[in-house]
């Protein structure tokens, strides 16, 4: 199999897998900043810190206004919560999208 058709079948693989667990309406900075806060998600229910989400190389590129609004939205949307009543730092990826 040549490499783009590799990239290909990935991608229609993971294109599936997003709409099976309903998350393929995220464009591509709230797909990133929300994989990126589970990524960094030690376990269910634990806090990630905003400056570890942003640190991270599928976020970094993002420009800071864009990144705000993201997590804005991915708030709006109820992916992300604010941790512990927190205004800002500190978020949880909601409990029910966390499977292990």
């Amino acid at each position: 199999m040549d490499k783009l058709r590799a990239i290909f079948e990935l991608r229609s693989i993971l294109h599936q897998m997003e709409q099976d667990v309903g998350l393929r309406h995220l464009n591509q900075s709230e797909w990133n900043v929300f994989l990126v806060a589970r990524s960094l998600t030690e376990k269910p229910g634990g806090a990630v810190d905003s400056n570890e989400i942003r640190k991270h190389p599928m976020v970094a590129p993002i420009a800071q206004a864009t990144y705000h609004r993201t997590l804005r939205a991915l708030l709006d949307m109820g992916l992300l919560q604010r941790a512990n009543g927190s205004k800002a730092k500190s978020y949880l990826v909601r409990p029910d999208l966390i499977v292990e």
